[in-house]
């Protein structure tokens, strides 16, 4: 199986913990060089300290907010000013909870603008470099939700679905091209976003957090939440070769959770 991305550039979003994080390690042991974005720059200076193979790749980071569109964009205009972009992840933190019928308008668009419009900036910009070289690959990370919409999580669900139907519209625009556009679905996933709905669900049922980890984690037939490195490894199969074709799908990785097929 050819899983090798050596001489490919890797450009992981959301990258200064947790499952961005991961994933950048995980490109690297492929033989990407990679580059990782977030907003801290020092968090992503530690990150890039403890890549794999840093003496034989060029890996490096950019801080970047993808709240501002044309800020963004500017950004990731002058790295591929220096060198193209083969590898995509689009990844963001997703917004508070709360339900969709209480949800202010401002919400939807700030998360509208942090996700969909984020990620098509980013697209448009990494895309002349995969077209030269015949190659790329698109990564988004996004939610179950997708599928099976999550209570209390109602302009994450609104946002992630409208992110799968743009990403799967893409996918079919590109693919004659040689490049794959695929979302990854993470299930519970220990990460600070996780921590932050356990608090948040905690607090709304008065319960204690462990007793909302623990009911949580009945739910999943695997009876456990997932490692970072474990939603990684799906990612970066799909940024190999070997996943070249394989396009336009949203693959949850969710230890059994969800119950659709």
């Amino acid at each position: 199986m050819d899983l090798d991305l050596s001489g490919k550039h890797a450009l992981v979003c959301g990258a200064s913990e947790g499952i961005g994080r991961a994933t950048a390690h995980e490109l690297a042991l492929l033989g990407a060089d990679v580059t990782v974005m977030s907003r801290r720059a020092d968090a992503l200076a530690a990150v890039v300290d403890g890549l794999p193979n840093a003496g034989t790749q060029r890996h490096g980071f950019i801080a970047a907010d993808i709240a501002s569109t044309p800020g963004l964009r500017l950004t990731v205009e002058t790295l591929v000013a220096e060198r193209d972009v083969h590898v995509l992840v689009n990844n963001t933190a997703g917004p508070a909870g709360g339900p969709a019928q209480t949800a202010s308008e401002e919400a939807f668009l700030d998360t509208f603008r942090r996700h969909l419009l984020a990620n098509h900036a980013l697209v448009q910009t990494v895309l002349p470099g995969m077209r030269s070289a015949g190659w790329g690959r698109i990564v988004n990370v996004i939610s179950t939700s997708v599928y099976e919409p999550i209570p209390n999580l109602g302009v994450s669900n609104t946002i992630r679905g409208a992110v799968a139907s743009w990403a799967k519209t893409l996918s079919r625009e590109l693919a004659a091209e040689g490049l794959t556009v695929n979302n990854v679905l993470p299930g519970y996933t220990e990460t600070g976003r996780l921590a932050q709905i356990l608090h948040d669900r905690a607090k709304a049922s008065r319960q204690d957090e462990d007793a909302v980890a623990a009911g949580m984690r009945q739910t999943v037939p695997a009876g456990r939440f997932a490692q970072p490195h474990e939603i990684a490894a799906a990612i970066a199969f799909l940024c190999s070769p070997a996943a070249g074709y394989i396009n336009g799908v949203s693959l949850a990785v969710d230890g059994g959770r969800m119950q659709s097929i």
